[in-house]
């Protein structure tokens, strides 16, 4: 169950395919069952908004990051509003929290200069 809940916080809430093809059926519920007991703590200690405590695992380096997009994703909105289209090898400059869950997903790969 250790290496189930390590999933959770290394892929997000919804897990690749590929790694849910091998999950026993006691094993998706069990996970599924971690998932809400974790969003419903995170929905509790975090105010109107909520507190997403899988994020930021370690302190970032500096704020935004530049990123660029592996597959067409399509639109985006980051918290001020603004709509940043995910195209396919397209570029942006983006908070690194609005890109972490993308990252992991493979939609996009932070650019190192």
């Amino acid at each position: 169950m250790l290496r189930i809940r390590s999933l959770r916080w290394e892929y997000g809430s919804v897990l690749p395919s590929e790694i849910r093809f091998h999950f026993a059926p006691e094993e998706t519920e069990w996970f599924n069952q971690y998932k809400k007991s974790l969003a419903t703590y995170m929905r509790a200690i975090g105010g109107d908004e909520g507190l997403d405590i899988t994020q930021d695992m370690k302190p970032p380096k500096s704020l935004f990051i530049e990123v660029r997009c592996l597959k067409d994703y399509g639109e985006f909105e980051i918290d001020d509003g603004t709509t940043v289209l995910l195209k396919k090898n397209s570029q942006h400059f983006m908070p690194r929290w609005k890109c972490e869950q993308l990252i992991r997903h493979g939609i996009l790969e932070h650019v190192l200069s």
